[in-house]
């Protein structure tokens, strides 16, 4: 009888160790998403865990952020960066698309597709927006800033219209070259999109 129980023990157990694993999320990005010259403690997707778990939340965030990185560049990584067993992923890419002025269509069909990809392996997506910079004019930016919100919609992820809400554009919240935010700058950012952060969980919860 000892033998047949620890027999059903051993054939139970694993089944409730992975319902109490920690939910896997990968933060997909540039350098806001790495911590450009942050501490590692200080970037993102750390300081998005720890405000997570600090709601009850048992999840990992992995930092899967590249300094420089394009929409494509993001894209040709993407099965690498997003390993098997990942439950959501937060994409932040486009910035650097952005600044260099590249076409619009070009990072939304590599934004698409990373969504795509995604979405095909049942992984619950979080798409964060960004703005374009004034000097580029109004055609880049109508043609820019309309990517997130298609995508979003046609594939039905949970959309952060404006990663850098509240920190673009504030001196105290930025480093000296305007563009990356400070530690206190991530802080800010995270408390903004920590709600949709918590959609995320929700989606994932409910399953495909």
């Amino acid at each position: 009888m000892m033998a047949a129980a620890l027999g059903l023990f051993l054939a139970v157990a694993p089944i409730a160790d992975a319902a109490d694993q920690p939910v896997k999320i990968v933060a997909l990005g540039d350098s806001l998403t790495a911590g450009f010259n942050l501490p590692a403690s200080a970037a993102f997707p750390v300081r998005l865990e720890r405000a997570l778990r600090a709601k009850g939340y048992a999840v990992e965030v992995a930092n899967a952020g590249v300094s420089g990185d394009t929409a494509s560049g993001g894209l040709a990584r993407l099965d690498w960066s997003v390993p098997d067993g990942t439950a959501a992923v937060i994409v932040e890419l486009g910035a650097n698309d952005m600044l260099r002025g590249i076409d619009p269509k070009v990072t939304q069909r590599a934004l698409e597709e990373i969504v795509r990809r995604l979405t095909e392996r049942r992984i619950v997506v979080l798409l964060a927006g960004m703005r374009a910079i004034p000097n580029l004019g109004v055609d880049f930016a109508n043609g820019f800033e309309t990517i997130y919100p298609q995508i979003a919609s046609k594939y039905d992820a949970v959309l952060y219209p404006f990663f850098l809400e509240g920190v673009a554009g504030d001196a105290k919240l930025n480093q000296r070259d305007g563009l990356h935010p400070t530690a206190a700058g991530v802080d800010v950012i995270v408390s903004a999109i920590l709600p949709k952060a918590e959609e995320l969980l929700a989606r994932v919860r409910k399953g495909p």
